[in-house]
């Protein structure tokens, strides 16, 4: 699969965008853990459609004129992780969900960890709202970005003011 990237500024620092020619693969964090998300060598593609018109609705998005996303997506995982990530993209905007709820959903109540995991891989952060799910307690816990910009996003989705602290 030959991929393509793009990187891009935000609020929440910069974004690198990879592509397919079946859509988008991942949105990766400035300072990502490596091997987080798992992918093959791509190249610089700045004009790439699926490139361009994330950045676009990502950027209406930060400036709270979009609720949802209609890019096509093209996510790697196991079968378990895509039925995570289908999962959290039930979540309505400016809603959360705990693991265990989501475990619930997915017919598994044992499997919160699993669930967990599988959140923490999501490839494609923001668009597939992994910052929507917090700790039972309703702490914010792990997310790949920082717990600072996860509660920037929910905050930003919830109609309050989102500063990132400096």
């Amino acid at each position: 699969m030959s991929l393509v990237h793009k990187k891009i500024e935000s609020p929440i620092g910069k974004l690198e965008l990879v592509a397919s020619e079946k859509g988008l693969v991942a949105i990766l964090w400035e300072n990502d853990r490596p091997g987080r998300v798992r992918l093959s060598v791509s190249v610089e593609e700045e004009q790439h459609p699926v490139l361009v018109e994330t950045e676009r609705q990502l950027g209406e998005y930060f400036a709270g004129k979009r609720k949802c996303f209609s890019i096509p997506l093209d996510m790697q995982g196991t079968r378990f992780q895509k039925d995570v990530w289908e999962a959290l993209l039930a979540i309505p905007f400016g809603e959360t969900r705990s693991y265990a709820q989501l475990a619930n959903k997915l017919g598994n109540p044992r499997a919160t960890r699993a669930v967990g995991a599988a959140n923490g891989r999501n490839p494609v952060s923001i668009l597939v709202p992994c910052h929507r799910v917090i700790g039972s307690s309703g702490k914010l816990t792990g997310f790949a970005g920082g717990l600072e910009t996860k509660a920037y996003l929910l905050n930003l989705e919830s109609g309050h003011n989102s500063v990132l602290p400096t």
